[in-house]
């Protein structure tokens, strides 16, 4: 270079190679080291010294990866075609084997997931799938965590986001929580019905054993059409006050 001399030129490139061989990894961040070809343990994080020309650094991110699984056509075991989509946790604990192990681990990842989803759900009924997806869910994440395991990669959780129904279904749904919720109304009143009848029939049966009480009633009936604004009043009089009349009557 000009104005350095021979010297001076091969210091100035000697720096710009030890400058270039300083990589910076976050906290997050490990680098996977070739040399010559050959996988070597991996470095960081912090300040790595990597031999330029002579080893390849490839930086690989620890930190849990949200994945989303495309909506998948899956046929449940009762011959309903619904379309399923999830989200996948996971994340890298060996990145030497994610690397050495498989070409491109999200991809791998990504693919597994929608098959293992599309299997499980198809093992599963429309009510199972509905209702039972806690269950689906791990074991979607457990199938999904085998075979990644070789990969060094972790699978945290799997989450089932959305169950997108046929249009029909979703009516044939409606019109069975309508007649559930028409059941459970004809249930109740039924069943209270039947106490205020059994309360009448306790009712009757005290009156009958305390015929004082039956004449309270009756008092009580006249005092509450007393207080009702009406013209006509038409009250019953007991038989009881007339039997002493009809038995002169006949003497």
């Amino acid at each position: 270079m000009l104005g350095l001399g021979p010297l001076g030129t091969v210091g100035f490139i000697l720096l710009l190679y030890v400058v270039s061989c300083v990589k910076i990894l976050r906290e997050y961040e490990r680098a996977v080291i070739f040399r010559l070809g050959r996988m070597v343990e991996p470095r960081g994080p912090g300040i790595t010294w990597v031999w330029t020309f002579i080893e390849k650094m490839v930086r690989m991110d620890l930190r849990t990866v949200t994945m989303d699984v495309p909506p998948q056509d899956v046929i449940t075991r009762d011959n309903v075609s619904v379309k399923v989509n999830a989200v996948l946790y996971f994340r890298v604990l060996e990145p030497n084997r994610a690397i050495r192990e498989v070409e491109n681990y999200l991809f791998a990842t990504s693919q597994l997931a929608q098959t293992t989803l599309r299997s499980v759900c198809g093992e599963c009924v429309l009510d199972e799938l509905l209702a039972a997806r806690e269950k689906i869910n791990a074991q979607v994440q457990t199938i999904v965590d085998q075979h990644t395991d070789p990969w060094g990669i972790k699978v945290s959780q799997v989450a089932l986001k959305h169950i997108d129904l046929p249009q029909e279904m979703q009516r044939a749904m409606a019109k069975q929580a309508e007649a559930e919720r028409e059941r459970r109304a004809k249930v109740i009143h039924a069943e209270g019905e039947f106490q205020a009848s059994q309360k009448l029939a306790d009712a009757a049966e005290v009156m009958s054993k305390q015929p004082i009480a039956l004449q309270l009633r009756f008092l009580q009936s006249l005092v509450e059409i007393a207080s009702e604004k009406s013209s006509t009043i038409l009250f019953p009089v007991p038989i009881d006050l007339l039997t002493p009349f009809l038995k002169k009557g006949d003497t």
